[in-house]
């Protein structure tokens, strides 16, 4: 598989995103890991503010590489899945991502308590280093949309 595949298959479409939408994107990313360190965040919150710091990264690498996630069922899914694809993320870290977006999704929409602290702070260091991850290679690969 790779994003052409995906393209074909209609998962993705086509994206000319400007540099100002990868960098608006990288900017709520890093905020969003700034907020994920606020004193007495409850677990959920800082396991869902943190996937979006993920999400936003990977919308970003999306971007760089000319495409997006149409806005339907299993967008996010999709999204968090290419990062295979644009900075080469392994299957174990993709699937440990895949985990953490069910656990987000049962943690907004189902019961309280679903998030302890230690997964909350798991998931903050490996989401952290994805983000990390993203900027180096959007430095590397495409310097001409990344930051200064």
């Amino acid at each position: 598989m790779s994003l052409q595949n995906w393209l074909a298959e209609g998962l993705l479409v086509s994206h000319a995103a400007p540099r100002t939408e990868i960098l608006n994107l990288l900017a709520l990313g890093e905020q969003d890991l700034t907020q994920c360190e606020l004193p007495g965040l409850d677990p959920e919150w800082k396991l869902s503010i943190a996937y979006n710091a993920a999400l936003r990264a990977a919308t970003a690498a999306l971007a760089a590489a000319g495409c997006r996630a149409p806005n339907k069922e299993g967008h996010h899914y999709v999204v968090l899945q290419s990062l295979a694809f644009t900075v080469g993320l392994d299957e174990d870290t993709v699937r440990k991502l895949d985990v953490l977006r069910k656990k987000r999704h049962n943690a907004t929409y189902g019961a309280t308590g679903a998030v302890s602290d230690r997964e909350a702070e798991e998931a903050l260091r490996l989401i952290s280093s994805i983000c990390a991850r993203v900027r180096a290679w959007l430095q590397a690969k495409h310097s001409e949309l990344a930051g200064e």
